[in-house]
């Protein structure tokens, strides 16, 4: 296969959004020419879990994947949904972060004999933690059976800034913006001439999100900075296509968890009080309320109150 990136930096390893086009196939919704994404998809498919958007770019010369969902058994049926719109092979996935429910897929592409792609901490910690999580579904209320196919495969191109690739006739870019935000490792997917961003987790809209393992601060500054692209597609790693307006949202609602937060646990002693208090006071969102309850017990609750395996 020929590997077609025209522009490394530091490789260490070998709004309102226009009006979308329809359902392509599946449940992809596509956004532009040749460009598609789960968006939006609501918390009762049984082959998302999650509830995790993907992006989906064809060149003239291939496919890029961006994450690939939470085992072998949703990415198959991410497959067939880009097979029902493309039959070009599939270069490249981008994973925009570790969590199980962006990269734990990546096996079925690797098969296809794509390339992926991460930031180098990304890498490092599927390497650290992957095998950890398969061997614990039950820690995220998963059937024992739930990843029975599928097997850890990270990122075997690594970057730390930026890296640029071309698909023929399109080119999309891979970047870190310069701070730890949702995770240490946490991309966006941009392709400029398009308009169009896919964030993964930097951004949830209408959708309660993870920040147990957040850097609060970094992720303030990379949500300005993709504000500041002022891009016409926005695609969340959970919830509907999003605006500016949703990345002001998000920001202003990490800091109003983290002083909420931060109170609550000074008085009381028990995640499961906090939660509760937290859910009353929160602005509402339509899903996620669980992930409350991990956020707390991860970066508020006492120690050893609560555990949670990512």
């Amino acid at each position: 296969m020929r590997l077609k990136i025209l522009h490394v930096i530091v490789v260490v390893v070998a709004l309102v959004a226009l009006p979308v086009l329809g359902l392509a196939q599946g449940g992809l919704v596509q956004l532009g020419e040749g460009i598609y994404a789960y968006a939006d998809v609501g918390g009762e498919d049984p082959n998302n879990v999650f509830a995790a958007n993907v992006g989906v770019v064809v060149g003239e010369d291939g496919v890029l994947v961006v994450d690939t969902l939470t085992s072998a058994e949703e990415a198959e049926v991410l497959l067939a949904d880009i097979r029902g719109v493309t039959d070009k092979p599939i270069l490249y996935v981008v994973n925009t972060h570790y969590h199980l429910d962006h990269a734990l897929g990546n096996n079925v592409f690797a098969r296809e004999g794509a390339v992926i792609i991460g930031h180098a901490r990304c890498r490092e910690a599927l390497l650290a933690s992957g095998e950890e999580q398969l061997a614990n579904p039950e820690m995220m209320g998963l059937p024992p059976d739930f990843w029975a196919n599928t097997i850890i495969e990270a990122p075997t191109l690594a970057f730390e800034q930026e890296l640029v690739i071309d698909l023929g006739g399109r080119t999309a870019t891979a970047k870190y913006l310069g701070w730890p935000s949702h995770s240490a490792g946490s991309v966006v997917v941009v392709l400029e001439q398009e308009s169009v961003i896919f964030t993964g987790d930097i951004l949830f809209t209408d959708f309660h999100p993870f920040l147990g393992e957040g850097d609060l601060e970094g992720w303030a500054k990379t949500l300005d900075a993709i504000a500041a692209m002022d891009m016409e597609h926005i695609v969340p790693g959970h919830g509907p296509l999003s605006t500016n307006q949703d990345l002001m949202d998000m920001k202003a609602y990490l800091a109003e968890f983290d002083a909420m937060a931060t109170e609550l646990a000074a008085s009381m002693d028990d995640p499961e009080q906090i939660t509760a208090a937290m859910l009353e006071k929160l602005p509402q969102r339509s899903l996620g309320d669980f992930i409350v309850g991990f956020n707390i017990m991860m970066r508020y609750a006492p120690p050893g109150e609560g555990e949670y395996v990512h």
